[in-house]
């Protein structure tokens, strides 16, 4: 669908393959050597921690909340607030494109509920429920 600007250090989602408004996003996060957390996790074999993996989602579902509530362009903030029965299934190593799949659980005005789902090819990696709230953005 589209590739997404490159200037956030902290940008997990490379590429929206599809988006269903109020539904559903699957996106793509291209898993490679030169991520800076594989310098150490783990020496000898390097593999992605789970706690970006559960990031990458979040992130998926913060461009799936925006677009859904017609956020786009308001400066409003997609804030995580929970995550409920995280589970990894099987490493995630460089080299592998780690397709990121979220669905709506519950969607209000301000805080959206999201089931994700974290695939490299079609073995499941990683898996979680999660909660967010769409906030203003901070005043100076």
């Amino acid at each position: 669908m589209a590739a997404l600007p490159h200037r956030y250090p902290m940008l997990l989602v490379d590429r929206v393959e599809s988006l269903v408004p109020d539904e559903r996003i699957s996106a793509i996060k291209a898993v490679t050597i030169n991520e800076s957390f594989f310098q150490g996790h783990f020496p000898g074999r390097p593999i992605m921690p789970g706690v970006l993996i559960v990031e990458a989602l979040a992130q998926a579902a913060g461009v799936l909340a925006v677009q859904s509530l017609g956020l786009a362009g308001s400066g409003k903030l997609v804030y995580f607030m929970a995550i409920d029965g995280a589970k990894f299934r099987t490493p995630v190593e460089p080299g592998v494109l780690l397709r990121l799949d979220v669905s709506f659980v519950q969607k209000r005005a301000r805080v959206c509920k999201f089931e994700g789902k974290a695939y490299v090819g079609d073995l499941l990696a990683a898996e979680a429920n999660f909660t967010a709230m769409i906030a203003d953005p901070p005043t100076a």
